[in-house]
C-alpha cells in the first residue's frame, strides 16, 4: 500500500520526487565528507561535532547547509579564512547526482534504498582509496550487510549471490597469495568480496572488467601525463565498474553475448 501512495506521488508530480531525492542525497553527501575526512584519521563520525579542518573551530548550523554553505562562504572558513576543499560541495552533489541517477533507472522500490545506499559507500571508498590508498574495513562491513538484505529481499537469486561472495574472495586470495600482497591490498579482496554478495556472480566479473579496462586506460594516461608510479589506487575503479553494472549490467551482458559471442 506505501509502494502504491509513493508511485502515484511520483507519477502525478515526477519532478518535485527528483528535487526532493537530490537534496536528500546531498545532505547525506555532506555526512559522506565527514566519513571520508575522518575515518582514515580515527577520528569518530558521530561523537565530534562538525568543525573547521584547519583551525578547528566549531561549525554553526547555517555553515552546514550542503553546497550552499561552500558557495555562501566562497569556500574559505568563516573563522580563520583558510580554503575549504572543493570536495565537499563536489561529493554532496555527485551523491545527489547518484541518487536521482538510481530513482531514475529503477523506480520506486526497496532496492532502490539499497542502491542509493550501495552508491553512497563506494563514493566513501573511492575517495579514501584515492586519497590514501587504503579502504576502511566498515565501509566494506556495511556494503556486506547490504548484501545480506538485498539477498533476502530477491531471494530467488541468493545462489548467485553467495557464489559472488564465494569466488570473488577466492580469485582476490588466490592473487594477493601468489603475489605475496604486492598486486591487491587485503582491502580489495574485502570489497569484492562484500560487493560480491550484494551485487551477485555475473555482475561481479562485469564490474572487474570495466574496472580493469578504465583503471588501466586511465593510469596509463595519468603516467604519460603527469608521469605518476605504476601503483595505482584500484577501489575508484572498482566502484565505478559495480555502479554501472547495478545499473546496466543486463544490458550489457545482453548485448555482448548477441552482438559479439554469438
Amino acid at each position: 500500500m506505501v509502494k502504491e501512495a509513493l508511485n502515484l506521488i511520483f507519477e502525478s508530480s515526477p519532478a518535485a520526487v527528483y528535487i526532493f531525492t537530490f537534496l536528500f542525497g546531498i545532505c547525506v553527501g555532506s555526512f559522506l565528507n565527514v566519513c571520508i575526512f575522518r575515518m582514515p584519521e580515527g577520528e569518530s563520525i558521530v561523537v565530534v561535532p562538525s568543525h573547521c579542518m584547519t583551525c578547528g573551530k566549531k561549525l554553526h548550523w547555517y555553515e552546514l547547509i550542503p553546497l550552499f554553505s561552500w558557495l555562501a562562504l566562497r569556500g574559505k572558513c568563516h573563522g580563520c579564512k583558510s580554503k575549504i576543499s572543493p570536495q565537499y560541495p563536489a561529493i554532496e552533489a555527485a551523491n545527489g547526482v547518484l541518487w536521482v541517477i538510481a530513482l531514475f533507472f529503477k523506480g520506486i522500490h526497496l532496492e532502490t534504498l539499497l542502491t542509493m545506499a550501495f552508491f553512497s559507500v563506494l563514493l566513501v571508498i573511492a575517495v579514501i582509496d584515492a586519497r590514501t590508498k587504503e579502504i576502511e574495513t566498515s565501509t566494506c562491513v556495511f556494503i556486506f550487510i547490504l548484501g545480506i538484505l538485498r539477498t533476502i529481499l530477491m531471494r530467488s537469486q541468493w545462489l548467485d549471490r553467495v557464489l559472488g561472495f564465494v569466488v570473488m574472495a577466492v580469485i582476490f586470495f588466490s592473487i594477493i597469495f601468489i603475489s605475496n600482497g604486492r598486486a591487491m591490498g587485503g582491502g580489495d579482496f574485502k570489497l569484492v568480496a562484500a560487493c560480491g554478495l550484494y551485487i551477485g556472480l555475473k555482475f561481479s566479473l562485469l564490474s572487474l572488467v570495466i574496472a580493469c579496462v578504465v583503471g588501466s586506460v586511465i593510469h596509463i594516461l595519468l603516467m604519460i601525463i603527469k608521469k605518476v608510479g605504476h601503483e595505482l589506487a584500484f577501489a575508484p575503479y572498482l566502484a565505478a565498474g559495480y555502479a554501472v553494472s547495478a545499473l546496466f549490467g543486463d544490458i550489457i551482458i545482453k548485448w555482448y553475448l548477441e552482438k559479439i559471442w554469438f
